[in-house]
């Protein structure tokens, strides 16, 4: 049991492996937070609601009790127009034109399990003693509008999530302006706030700032999660770092555009709310129809970073990805993209799979430029029907090609997108995100098809799985190249325009789920230009991603450590790349960028035809290599040691499930003359037990690696990378 109910208070206390969070329902029917941070075992918490009275500018709804005002309240469903002055979670236009409500509570359910959220990706359980739901009741009376709040608690994870539907019980239509998943008051200001930021090929920069008075936070409105910022934040309290202080980690399971902000009041208390961007959203209520929020995962840790950290990996690797390949061993592959960009033939691809072959490559994958006329990025998108040009025997007879080499076929899609230069856009030009008479912008040459129109998406789906079913594919590299313009759909009537981005979503959401559970034997790897899509939207229909678009090396370092903050390494692409590096002109060597590489789902983007006799075999020990350590790196505890936001070197380890191996990667950039010498610490070892070092002999105790540690950087040059493997004796 996850979730304790005191009926004669009726006080609520949600417990997960580590946390308790703790609300209330006051004898006027207002929701009251009254704690959320470590694991509390009272059961009667209603001594941490402090009732006083403020001054006359703190409203109070009560005129018998002062000591109720909302604006300094703790509330659990804050709305706007009653006296709280604070971002609100909800906002409602009533028919008369008014935006005020307020909601009371009505009644609460306690189920077993968690079921799923319509329409949208959510977490799960495999049985209902996994986790505790408790939905609270809440209703408008004046509109009749009815939310029921859902809060899960897990008992085998050590998360929290929570959304909010919306049930328009009144005769009358509403319009919803506002509705976030999520939204918590903490009792003080005291926090740095961490977000993960960047940019296209610089995804994900760990950014950490303290909370200051106002509003602060980050968001999307690009019709996706986007590059730029990540659907996460998290509040830390002062100096906290990996291994020490108090971090609430908020993520939303959604993929497009987002809110994530930290309001800091008069009284200095902090309002955390996440959900769906209320910028240029609203959707329309009929009678008795009803709007269900994304989810948001709440996680607490008392153990710095890593302790979140190994909170999400646990939970969205185990909880969160779907399917067949949710706990398989990834093949290492080759993608052909560049190599060849949109200059290939089957022989040239044949040669390139054939020369993977003999180097232990498992999977070759077709990228752009095999549909249509597809010779650059300004046609054919839309047109998924082999170019015969390139491929004039078909793409079942290259795919036999390559299986026939004992390798796996994969393809790449942009399902997504239209190109103005096709078929499809020529036969409806109105299937694409337009407003009328205005222009459409377009973005790599390209448009966004609506896929709030069922009519679009079942042809995509038609097409789609018309392609997967004409050859044995078993990889589909599922990619989506720009952001929302002119957002707007034909169909939708006047009224119903700002739904389209949302319905856009849903309706992708759709798509994938129809098409992955068409083809389960299909390992789907989602891509946005890399990164700008890696959500954990995303992860619920795809269980890997392509991590960016950058494949340098040194800039994956921050790209990945970034993302290891929150995302598993099972759902981390990373591949070696030719150097110099087409992103950003750097030459590294084939060790760092194989040690870089290793360290997510390990595979090359380059010619191999080219390699010469020592690179060959330099690459063929290290695809031997990572098939033997990668069960251990994909689904291994993942640990972070040194920071490449922090300093010139980078550092991080992995211990197998049964812990008995260890992977360690220390790297460093610019050498450093006449350098200190350098000890690297270990983390979460068994003190008692002992370690060998692989291909030797001597062997180091668990307490001494973890608190003496290991001598690295001693040899000189830049780009150095260096690794580890022990074996538990």
């Amino acid at each position: 049991m996850s979730i304790y109910i005191n009926q004669e208070k009726l006080q609520f206390h949600l417990q997960t492996r580590e946390a308790s969070y703790v609300f209330q329902v006051l004898p006027s029917g207002y929701l009251v937070h009254l704690y959320y941070g470590k694991k509390l075992r009272d059961t009667d918490l209603s001594w941490l609601h402090v009732r006083t009275e403020r001054a006359s500018f703190s409203p109070n709804p009560v005129p018998e009790d002062r000591t109720i005002s909302f604006d300094t309240l703790p509330v659990e469903l804050p709305v706007y127009g009653t006296s709280d002055f604070r971002n609100p979670a909800i906002q409602l236009e009533l028919e008369n034109g008014s935006t005020v409500s307020e909601f009371m509570y009505t009644g609460h359910r306690l189920v077993k399990g968690k079921e799923a959220l319509t329409g949208l990706p959510a977490t799960y359980v495999e049985s209902e003693d996994e986790a505790d739901t408790l939905i609270i009741e809440m209703q408008d009376q004046v509109s009749g509008v009815k939310i029921e709040l859902t809060y899960t608690a897990f008992t085998a994870f050590n998360a929290i999530t929570r959304s909010m539907r919306i049930v328009n019980e009144s005769a009358n239509v509403v319009n919803v302006l506002r509705a976030l998943s999520s939204s918590v008051d903490l009792p003080h200001a005291d926090y740095e706030l961490l977000q993960l930021s960047g940019a296209w090929t610089r995804e994900r920069d760990i950014v950490r700032r303290p909370l200051a008075s106002g509003l602060q936070g980050i968001e999307s409105r690009r019709g996706s999660s986007s590059h730029q910022q990540n659907p996460f934040i998290a509040l830390m309290t002062p100096g906290t770092d990996e291994d020490q202080g108090e971090v609430y980690g908020f993520s939303l399971v959604y993929s497009g555009s987002f809110t994530a902000q930290a309001e800091v009041d008069q009284f200095y208390t902090t309002r955390v709310s996440v959900g769906i961007n209320p910028f240029e959203f609203s959707w329309k209520l009929e009678p008795q129809e009803s709007f269900q929020t994304p989810e948001t995962v709440m996680v607490y840790s008392a153990a710095g970073l890593d302790g979140m950290s190994q909170s999400y990996h646990e939970l969205y690797r185990e909880r969160l990805a779907r399917g067949q390949f949710r706990n398989a061993e990834r093949p290492v592959l080759v993608n052909n993209w560049e190599a060849t960009y949109f200059g290939f033939n089957a022989d040239k691809i044949e040669q390139i799979a054939r020369a993977g072959q003999k180097l232990g490559i498992e999977l070759f994958v077709l990228d752009d430029g095999w549909f249509g006329h597809r010779d650059s990025d300004n046609s054919s998108l839309g047109d998924w029907i082999v170019d015969k040009n390139k491929l004039p025997q078909g793409l079942d007879d290259l795919a036999n090609r390559v299986t026939g080499l004992d390798m796996q076929f994969g393809l790449w899609f942009e399902p997504e997108m239209i190109s103005p230069d096709s078929e499809l856009y020529r036969k409806h030009p109105d299937w694409c995100l337009h407003v009328p008479d205005r222009r459409r912008t377009e973005g790599r040459q390209q448009l966004v098809l609506d896929f709030s129109r069922q009519d679009v998406r079942d042809e995509i789906v038609r097409m789609l799985s018309d392609v997967l079913s004409s050859a044995p594919i078993t990889y589909v590299k599922w990619d989506m190249n720009r952001n929302m313009t002119e957002v707007g759909s034909a169909l939708l009537p006047a009224d119903r325009q700002r739904e389209t981005a949302h319905r856009y979503m849903l309706g992708l959401y759709e798509v994938m789920e129809r098409i992955v559970t068409s083809f389960p034997h299909i390992l789907f790897e989602s891509c946005s230009g890399g990164g700008g899509r890696f959500d954990p939207g995303m992860l619920y229909y795809m269980p890997q991603a392509w991590t960016s678009d950058n494949t340098d090396a040194i800039s994956r370092l921050r790209i990945q450590y970034g993302t290891s903050l929150v995302y598993p390494v099972s759902s981390m692409g990373s591949h070696i790349s030719a150097v110099p590096n087409h992103q950003v002109n750097r030459i590294t060597s084939l060790e760092i960028r194989g040690h870089v590489a290793m360290s997510g789902n390990f595979g090359y983007e380059l010619d191999l035809t080219k390699f010469t006799d020592e690179e060959n075999a330099i690459v063929k020990a290290q695809v031997e290599l990572y098939k033997e350590i990668r069960s251990t790196v994909q689904y291994g505890t993942f640990r972070r040691l040194l920071s490449p936001f922090e300093g010139n070197e980078t550092a991080w380890m992995f211990i197998a499930p049964d812990g008995s191996e260890v992977i360690v990667f220390y790297f460093r950039v610019l050498s450093e003359p006449n350098a200190p010498l350098q000890r690297l610490k270990l983390k979460g070892l068994d003190p008692n037990a002992d370690y060998r070092l692989k291909g030797g002999s001597e062997t180091f105790t668990g307490d001494a690696l973890m608190y003496g540690g290991i001598a690295v950087g001693s040899e000189s040059g830049d780009y150095l990378s260096e690794m580890f493997r022990f074996e538990r004796v």
